[in-house]
């Protein structure tokens, strides 16, 4: 007879409704440990879409992400011809905003060149963009259908292709268009301004600016090798794949994942209390049955037993319905979470400690208690 089961089984009601509200506590959890990993992949899916070797960028930078970047848009010929790169292309980075349904919707518009790297890599529907100008690739986030018609700056842009969970660091939506489109977008001044710079004598902006030039290198030689060399001559800077990556995780995103390690640590702290309270709760309305058993010659670890099972069964229930939950309503949430099968391990794993650190307070209790106390009133 396992004295656990039977004692739930007698008041299910109460245990129903206490792991509800300890499921939606591991719920926030859970989902806090899955926006972290978000975080990681929402930073780096642009990074990883283009899927790059080497990232050339200005001077003294780090950019395009971290820092605002321009070089000459020639410089691509000038990579391309090094030896050890495959393919170079050129992509500019720019923020806009549009009005769509009648809400505003944040985008950067990402500018490459077809046929070179800097694009999307997978288009998930559609096609890719086949025209020098006005055709469109935006990702699913932003809505866009193939064959839907947008404008951005002057001009109309037509969806030809869709891609999947490409966004940026703030979790915004990403657009593709050519590189000359995107500089147009970025320095073409409405008639009204190019009047008023006329009229003040002001010399035309060069336009013939990117933000980065991306490359790949052949399989033989190394990418520090062929980074060494452009650092070196041509007065750039350069950035391999991966330190992209582990600048943007380690340094742009790194105060806001420490904030969420923050919360988490504290709402595992408030669940070993809740747990605690509950549990010793418990286990003084069984003051009674508690001293009957040990009145009847019942040795210890049959009470704690009782007490740990039940803990263990409350917190392995409440931990289940709160990755459930998370799983059924993760599609609504408006940033990425992303939960890997090695975390939702670990939170396992801190679930059974905080159940067992959690019970302490109810066994203290339960093994003090006077078995007299089972023949008063």
């Amino acid at each position: 007879m396992n004295l656990a089961w039977r004692d739930i089984r007698y008041k299910f009601g109460r245990f129903v409704l206490t792991c509800l509200g300890l499921s939606l506590l591991l719920a926030v959890v859970i989902t806090m440990a899955a926006m972290n990993r978000g975080q990681i992949e929402d930073a780096t899916a642009l990074v990883r879409a283009i899927g790059a070797d080497l990232w050339i960028v200005e001077a003294d930078t780090v950019g395009p992400f971290a820092e605002s970047s321009r070089i000459p848009g020639d410089t691509r010929e000038m990579i391309a011809r090094m030896h050890g790169v495959a393919e170079a292309g050129s992509i500019t980075l720019q923020n806009v905003q549009l009005d769509r349904a009648g809400r505003k919707v944040r985008l950067q518009v990402v500018g490459y060149e077809p046929g070179r790297p800097g694009g999307p890599v997978q288009i998930a529907v559609g096609r890719e963009i086949m025209r020098s100008h006005y055709e469109m690739i935006a990702d699913r986030q932003t809505g866009l259908k193939v064959g839907e018609t947008v404008r951005l700056g002057r001009n109309d842009y037509t969806v030809v292709g869709e891609t999947r969970g490409v966004v940026t660091l703030s979790g915004d939506s990403i657009v593709y268009v050519t590189l000359r489109d995107a500089q147009r977008l970025q320095f073409e001044l409405t008639p009204p301004a190019a009047r008023r710079e006329t009229a003040r004598g002001a010399q035309r902006e060069q336009t013939n600016l990117v933000n980065a030039v991306v490359a790949r290198i052949t399989p033989d030689v190394p990418s520090e090798e062929v980074a060494e060399v452009i650092r070196r001559w041509k007065h750039l800077s350069v950035l391999t794949d991966q330190q992209q990556q582990d600048f943007l995780t380690v340094n742009v995103i790194e105060r806001a994942r420490r904030q969420l390690g923050i919360f988490m640590a504290i709402l595992t702290v408030v669940s070993v209390v809740i747990i605690a309270l509950i549990i010793y709760t418990l286990t003084m309305d069984k003051i009674r049955e508690i001293a009957t058993l040990k009145l009847i010659g019942a040795p210890n670890r049959t009470i704690v037993g009782l007490i740990l099972q039940q803990a263990l069964l409350m917190g392995l229930a409440s931990y289940f319905a709160g990755t459930a939950m998370v799983y059924a309503f993760k599609a609504w949430f408006p940033r990425r979470l992303v939960m890997l099968p090695e975390d939702i391990a670990a939170l396992f794993g801190v679930v059974v400690v905080v159940c067992l650190l959690a019970s302490v307070l109810g066994v203290r209790a339960a093994l003090r208690v006077d078995p007299g106390r089972a023949l008063t009133g």
